[in-house]
């Protein structure tokens, strides 16, 4: 039974409020002052607390400040007579769940009662309820030949049902979601192979790639008088998007949100390299050899993603002053912070940040950072707790004050591996979890996305037989030496590199100052 404690030193004309909400299975413990308030507190539990603004002794306001001090997830109501606007920003202030104006009627006392009380419950049985006549809908979906636009459509479906469904208790309705991604997934790894040769290959009509999204999103912004940001969240999801978007707009507005394609493999050498150059890594390799390092090269993999943008600006006849800038520990965050004064003299402004992938890792490695994101839910909040304290919400805010594009997006997302493929090769086979190429690979073909010659989707060749093989949804490769170990290592943890929705159907947001 939820146990109400309401102060009011005219308590006797509430009679009538209190019986009503007696009557409705609530028991109400009924005190005249804020110091009889605070000793019931002190002795009882109570799960809601009505408190009058405008008592003798102890101030409805000052009582709140010792209940929060006593108990500060309790829920307070503040009831008062004044309108004036300084006594409800001090009540708010305090941290008040809810502030009514007397007189109060009984139905507006029942519903901040349950708004406050049993609400969570409530829009979670509401969530269950909504998505199981959505179940079939999204099955029947499933059934059909979608193409690429409609596999978007759907993707966003299921993440606001991840999101929706997200705080609910009831373990079958997750198992329920769980089994319809998992199907949802496979479903689209078959569409992508049936389809991705043809797309890169100009064969057929394909979606927003890679190789496109910044000549077709991007550098239309660059038209404006307005400077433009773009933020590249190494390794962030659509899901994680939508999970910080509220507190994104709570500076900006969001004006275009955007799902494109990323290409194989999904990891920042292919992805991002192919992404800034707007060419394809082999087309890369051949018309910036320079600028391309092979993975058996010494060297990191992405070092000259700056050098091409610039390339990929002046073959678009966009000889504009630009600046690049990776952030990789806060100290390198408060810096750039320090520079956007200077950087809104530019015309384009690149801001890599490489936290959501660095947690990717760190929890590969690490059992503590294992047990703070577990599972989608809890990555979501870490990525949410970490966007709240890092220098990038100084970026929003600053960015939120100035006339200026804003793009926010990444190069590749991740998925949550759970399934080992047994895989064997030489010494030379990549290491990678989620895709493999090297000579003398062996491995059942039914069990991967299987590219026999590179060439086909733009990928550097490194031996006359080398095929590049990908992992599918859940799936990881594992080698048969000491695979027990290895397997457990990897189990349920966030790789990248292959092919799911998570890790190729990714976010490109545009947004500017409301």
């Amino acid at each position: 039974m939820t146990s109400i404690l309401w102060a009011d030193d005219e308590i006797d004309l509430l009679k009538p409020h209190i019986l009503f909400l007696e009557d409705k299975g609530y028991s109400v413990t009924a005190v005249t002052s804020g110091s009889e308030a605070l000793d019931e507190l002190a002795e009882k539990e109570f799960d809601l607390v009505f408190l009058d603004e405008n008592m003798p002794g102890i101030s409805g306001l000052d009582t709140l400040t010792q209940i929060k001090r006593l108990r500060p997830q309790l829920p307070v109501i503040m009831i008062t007579k004044s309108e004036e606007e300084h006594i409800m920003d001090e009540a708010l202030g305090g941290k008040i769940s809810d502030y009514l104006i007397k007189p109060v009627n009984p139905n507006q006392i029942l519903l901040s009662v349950k708004k406050h009380t049993v609400s969570k419950r409530l829009v979670s049985e509401k969530s269950t309820f909504s998505y199981q006549q959505q179940f079939r809908d999204i099955s029947m979906q499933l059934g059909n030949r979608l193409d690429a636009d409609e596999w978007v459509d759907l993707y966003r479906k299921l993440v606001y049902w991840d999101l929706e469904l997200a705080d609910t208790n009831d373990e079958n309705i997750h198992e329920i979601f769980r089994s319809q991604k998992a199907e949802a997934n496979q479903l689209f790894c078959r569409f992508y192979e049936h389809n991705y040769i043809d797309w890169v290959n100009g064969k057929a009509e394909k979606p927003l790639m890679s190789s496109t999204v910044v000549r077709e999103r991007l550098f239309p912004l660059l038209e404006d008088d307005r400077p433009t940001f773009m933020i590249v969240i190494d390794n962030f999801r659509y899901d994680q998007w939508r999970y910080i978007q509220p507190l994104v707009e709570q500076y900006l507005r969001t004006e275009r949100d955007d799902i494109y394609y990323s290409i194989v493999p999904t990891t920042t050498q292919f992805a991002r390299n192919t992404m800034f150059a707007g060419l394809m890594p082999s087309e890369i390799e051949s018309k910036y050899p320079q600028y391309w390092v092979n993975e058996d090269e010494e060297g990191f993999k992405n070092q000259f993603e700056s050098e091409l943008m610039g390339e990929n600006l002046r073959r678009h006849g966009y000889n504009i002053k630009h600046s690049y800038n990776k952030v990789l520990n806060a100290q390198h965050g408060k810096r750039l912070v320090d520079s956007l004064p200077n950087l809104m003299h530019n015309k384009l402004n690149i801001i890599i940040y490489n936290f959501i992938d660095m947690l990717s890792h760190a929890r590969t490695d690490s059992n503590i950072v294992r047990e703070l994101a577990e599972d989608e839910r809890a990555y979501r909040s870490v990525t949410l707790s970490w966007m709240e304290h890092s220098p990038l919400l100084d970026v929003i805010r600053f960015l939120a004050d100035h006339d200026a594009n804003v793009v926010i997006t990444t190069d590749h997302g991740s998925v949550r591996i759970d399934n080992p493929v047994r895989v064997k090769g030489d010494r030379g086979i990549s290491v990678n979890l989620r895709y493999k190429q090297g000579r003398l690979l062996d491995y059942n073909p039914k069990q991967v996305f299987e590219v026999k010659e590179p060439r086909k989707i733009f990928l550097p060749k490194r031996y006359v037989t080398s095929p590049y093989i990908f992992a599918r949804a859940g799936d990881f490769f594992a080698y048969p030496n000491n695979y027990n170990q290895y397997v457990q290592y990897y189990m349920n943890t966030f790789q990248h590199g292959g092919v799911s929705l998570e890790e190729i159907l990714i976010p490109f947001i545009t947004l500017c100052r409301k």
